[in-house]
């Protein structure tokens, strides 16, 4: 019994103790440390010294001769070099949590979290640019020599001179108008800042789910314990945000999007495409820059919106990555005229209603959830998101304004392990779910003021949705910028319920009143390219390639060169046929005359047997099957 030791081995993973004798070897101890870790054989060293020094090395010494005693530390550090024995370590170790959602709870990864160095547990994840590009930044604010409390020499720096953090609040205070949330990369460097320089600083995603795999009980709703049960939530405002600011291009993406409300009185959604740059006017901000808006297909009335399946969505995001573009957000409208005569809405989202609806808070955090941003700092590889919501809607002056939101990260954990409900009857108002046999739900707690001032936390059953909302500036430039420089308009896609249609016949009609401008001017059009790569009669998608890097870096050469290929010979020739509506038929219309059917208008194509079929006919001259 006197030769029972026990030796404690420090790792990056943590400190375990393991039992042995005094007369046992080295070589035997080291195959108990790496059953204990789960490395390979030479996977790992072993040392005496924190500093690396004293290795122990399998040999037939015992621990003894070695001067290894009862209690003794030793270090544990895995080999660079051999990435396979890390492997052995990460599935040995993670095996019982194989079945865990992926993005692991706050507060049971904290522990584990403060042990672990980012450079061994961050996995290789690509970065959007625009978060390498700030990562490099030195995003110091710099002041110049104050002439009346600086007392030293043009080279020195004192307190009122002296450069300042970006993520000082009193600085962000103290702006123009005040910034209420720093950037996501200032809060980055608040993290990752002090004398560790952020060696230790990991995001961690909050879960809302039971862990899988523990073994101690029966699973929900027999048994749970502290180990598996997530923590409860209690709701901050958060600190930073992801996007500082939202901007359109110009005043004619808005426009058009608000066309369809203004001719139909029905609301209407969107995605916005564009880019995101750096915003100059916040310390390593992030600018959403809008570039156009695809709608989708839906259901509108004035007071709802429905969303259809879009098998076209693929599509879409494929030629906006080819030029340059992704989704950066959706936008919607909630407008009602107050004053028809003078073009007046009414203003109806204010601080004695509601900023964004319960509902429209779940909507946005679906999204977010589905467009999440890429973070080498999260050991999930992803961190929040930079997708943004945009709500058109009456302002104060009874005008539309553009109003720019996210939610935050603790609204996407809820509404990713459907913890969060709308109130039927207060839109205002959320509801955190109660646990049933089914699924557990975490209590989520929110703080407010009881009528004494007193700083009372309350159940989260209902919730003011004002905890979940992050506001984001909206803005447009001074100076408008067109990423595509059509001065003419194509119809905009699933617009049929307003007669603008996408077909070869509107495509002849807008080439017309394009003869004098340039062939790249006439192409550079987001929905006519996405009308040229998903139209059912002569989809371009496997040959645009040159024509979209054409309109990506405005190369006329480029697009002259396509213009010369078959494809587009063949659209031309289609045109050709299909040929505008005759002037004099449109100016019968004009004059109150009745417009000429579709059937007559336009050629064909077969549901049977895709032939394209003159127009005026309602038999394929193919296979005589009937048009419908």
């Amino acid at each position: 019994m006197g030769d029972n030791i026990i030796i404690r081995v420090q790792s990056p993973d943590g400190m375990k103790k393991i039992p042995s004798t005094k007369r046992e070897t080295a070589a035997a101890f080291l195959k108990k440390v790496a059953k204990e870790f789960g490395f390979n054989s030479n996977g790992f060293s072993v040392y005496l010294n924190r500093n690396k020094t004293g290795e122990i090395l399998s040999q037939n010494k015992t621990l003894s001769l070695l001067k290894i005693k009862h209690g003794d530390m030793l270090f544990l550090f895995p080999s660079a070099s051999s990435s396979s024995s890390g492997e052995g370590m990460d599935t040995a170790t993670s095996h019982s949590s194989s079945s865990l959602p992926s993005i692991s709870s706050s507060s049971s990864s904290s522990s584990s979290s403060s042990l672990i160095p980012r450079s061994s547990s961050a996995p290789q994840v690509q970065e959007d640019e625009i978060d390498q590009y700030l990562a490099k930044q030195d995003g110091k604010i710099y002041r110049n020599k104050d002439p009346q409390l600086c007392r030293h020499g043009a080279l020195g720096k004192c307190v009122h001179c002296v450069p300042l953090e970006l993520f000082d609040e009193d600085y962000l205070n103290h702006l123009d108008p005040p910034v209420k949330h720093m950037s996501f990369h200032a809060y980055l460097r608040k993290l990752t800042g002090g004398a560790d320089k952020g060696k230790f600083a990991a995001l961690e995603n909050i879960s809302c789910k039971i862990k899988s795999g523990c073994e101690g009980h029966p699973p929900w709703p027999e048994g749970i314990c502290t180990k598996c049960q997530p923590s409860a939530i209690t709701l901050n405002r958060q600190k930073y945000r992801h996007v500082d600011n939202i901007m359109f291009e110009n005043h004619t993406i808005a426009d058009r999007f608000l066309d369809f409300w203004r001719k139909t009185g029905s609301q209407r959604m969107g995605y916005l495409y564009g880019r995101y740059t750096e915003h100059t006017d916040i310390p390593l901000g992030i600018r959403a820059e809008v570039a156009a808006i695809y709608e989708p297909p839906q259901t509108a009335t004035q007071n709802s919106l429905e969303l259809l399946e879009d098998p076209k969505a693929a599509a879409v995001d494929e030629i906006a990555a080819k030029l340059g573009l992704c989704k950066v957000g959706w936008i919607f409208t909630d407008l009602l005229s107050e004053d028809t005569r003078i073009g007046t809405v009414r203003y109806s989202r204010n601080q004695d209603s509601f900023y964004l609806s319960a509902e429209e808070c779940i909507t946005a955090g679906y999204f977010q959830n589905q467009h999440s941003n890429p973070c080498k700092l999260s050991r999930d590889g992803f961190f929040g998101s930079k997708f943004v919501t945009v709500v058109a809607t009456g302002g104060p002056d009874n005008q539309v304004h553009f109003e720019g939101y996210q939610v935050s990260n603790q609204c996407m954990a809820l509404v990713r392990d459907e913890c969060l409900l709308p109130c039927k009857d207060a839109p205002e108002l959320g509801y955190a779910k109660e646990s049933s046999p089914e699924q557990y739900v975490p209590d989520v707690f929110y703080k407010d003021k009881d009528k004494f001032g007193n700083d009372v936390t309350f159940l989260a059953r209902p919730l003011p949705v004002e905890y979940l909302i992050i506001d984001i500036t909206t803005t447009f430039p001074k100076d408008p910028q067109y990423t595509f420089t059509s001065t003419q308009r194509f119809p905009i896609e699933n617009r049929d319920i307003l007669g603008e249609t996408q077909d070869f016949h509107s495509l002849a009609t807008y080439l017309s009143q394009c003869s004098s401008v340039s062939f790249l001017n006439i192409v550079s059009d987001f929905h006519l390219l996405l009308f040229l790569v998903t139209n059912e009669v002569m989809p371009l998608r496997d040959s645009i390639g040159l024509l979209l890097d054409a309109v990506k870096t405005s190369n006329e050469e480029l697009a002259q060169t396509w213009k010369k290929s078959e494809q587009w010979a063949t659209i031309e020739q289609l045109c050709s046929t299909v040929g505008g509506q005759p002037s004099s038929s449109l100016a019968y219309e004009a004059m109150g005359g009745p417009a000429a059917p579709a059937s007559s208008a336009a050629m064909w194509s077969c549901p049977h047997c895709t032939f394209m079929n003159q127009p005026g006919t309602e038999h394929c001259d193919i296979c005589s099957l009937p048009r419908s």
